[in-house]
């Protein structure tokens, strides 16, 4: 969430860098100013009355103390109309708040003054490429074909079972899960990152807090009963590890890593684009999360995004990097870089991964601080990335690496699958 008070001392900015987002309210910033500026003059009364009331009272308190009660019950009847004023002040103060407060979450993150303006993924900027497209057979066929052909995938049990994008793995296929699970987690563990298991629930406080409510509430499962929410990403429980927190200087940068079933509504997600693996309501991911301080967050930005891009070279992937334009941006980021991995039985791009920058959207929702050497304590900045995706990594896999032997298995992976090929 913006703060207030750097709307208001740079309104010109943020108006500017909230067009590099084609944000389409803009006039969202002069109704902030407006009720902060109501806000602040009726914080600026009530304190002058309540000022002028205490002093009253404590008047009062020394005539009655001195035998004047007459003098002090004529004071008491002048101090009446101004508890009037103070109540009356504290009503509009709580509205003006609850107001600021509705028009603030509306506003998404400013992007970096490096995020290029546009609409849509088209405008994005490609910023490096590696590796070269996988050459296949002529009987090469997309993953979904091949998940039958071997076994491994069941879309149709995971339809019957649940709905659609809910499938069951099987056999070679589950244990090609795990051992991407196992693998991510391990790399991130040498890293440096620390390994946490989290709830996959989470409360409307910490959805608020990573900004996906009341944002992006259509978009996640909701348990009415409790009112809690399934995560769409162990971004959300792993980052609010720390909202109401106030952190050393010294314990910066936190890494963690955590991997998690994530579930997504995806509504209004239909055809083939979404086919097979490519889209799914539920599906495997290993998050990072950092912590950092907000001189280091850019640095450390492209530090995550180059640590995704060594995972795809181990796994042998030809993939791009994307720098995404302002309006192809989620709500609460002001830098992503999206990694895209080549499909070549699809001949098209499929993003596996996210890697982003908050600043201190964030943490100014989580009240996530740190306090320095001289004592003074500021918003941390916050980034996550995915490290990695499963479902478009695997349908990568399955599609670049289909042989007349198989499916083979990456290198890397073949001592946590204990298997070469899928055959």
């Amino acid at each position: 969430m913006l703060q207030v008070n750097y709307i208001r001392e740079n309104r010109d900015k943020v108006l500017e860098r909230l067009s590099v987002r084609k944000f389409k309210q803009p006039e969202l910033v002069d109704e902030i100013i407006k009720i902060d500026e109501e806000r602040r003059q009726a914080q600026t009364s009530l304190d002058s009355l309540s000022a002028i009331a205490n002093a009253s009272a404590k008047q009062i308190g020394e005539l009655m103390r001195n035998g004047k009660k007459e003098e002090a019950e004529v004071l008491k009847s002048e101090t009446t109309a101004n508890k009037e004023q103070i109540k009356n002040l504290s009503e509009v103060l709580v509205a003006a708040e609850e107001k600021l407060f509705q028009l603030l979450v509306q506003l998404p993150n400013l992007p970096h003054e490096s995020v290029a303006t546009g609409n849509t993924a088209e405008e994005n900027e490609e910023i490096l490429i590696h590796g070269e497209p996988a050459v296949l057979g002529e009987n090469a066929v997309p993953h979904w074909e091949l998940t039958t052909r071997y076994d491994i995938i069941d879309f149709e049990l995971g339809t019957k079972i649940t709905g659609a994008g809910f499938p069951v793995y099987k056999g070679k296929g589950a244990r090609l899960q795990r051992a991407l699970i196992n693998y991510f987690l391990d790399k991130a563990v040498e890293a440096g990152y620390r390994e946490m298991q989290v709830p996959l629930l989470v409360n409307e406080a910490s959805g608020f807090g990573t900004g996906q409510l009341p944002d992006k509430e259509g978009q996640m499962y909701h348990s009415g009963v409790d009112n809690l929410y399934l995560i769409p990403t162990a971004e959300v429980p792993v980052t609010n590890l720390y909202r109401d927190v106030i952190l050393k200087e010294e314990e910066l940068p936190i890494k963690n890593t955590a991997y998690t079933p994530c579930f997504r509504r995806e509504a209004g997600s239909y055809g083939a684009h979404v086919r097979g693996l490519n889209r799914l309501h539920q599906f495997d991911k290993v998050e990072l999360v950092q912590v950092v301080h907000p001189d280091n967050s850019y640095e450390t930005l492209e530090q995550m995004s180059a640590y995704v891009q060594d995972l795809l070279k181990d796994l042998g992937l030809h993939f791009r990097v994307l720098r995404l334009c302002g309006g192809d941006m989620g709500f609460a980021a002001a830098m992503t870089y999206d990694m895209e991995v080549w499909s070549a039985a699809q001949q098209r791009w499929l993003e596996v991964s996210s890697v982003s920058n908050f600043e201190t959207y964030q943490s100014t929702r989580l009240k996530l601080r740190f306090k320095g050497a001289a004592g003074k304590t500021q918003l941390a900045h916050t980034l996550n990335g995915s490290a990695l995706a499963l479902p478009r990594i695997v349908a990568c896999i399955l599609e670049n690496n289909q042989t007349d032997k198989g499916v083979k298995i990456p290198e890397v992976l073949v001592k946590y699958t204990g298997f070469e090929y899928i055959d």
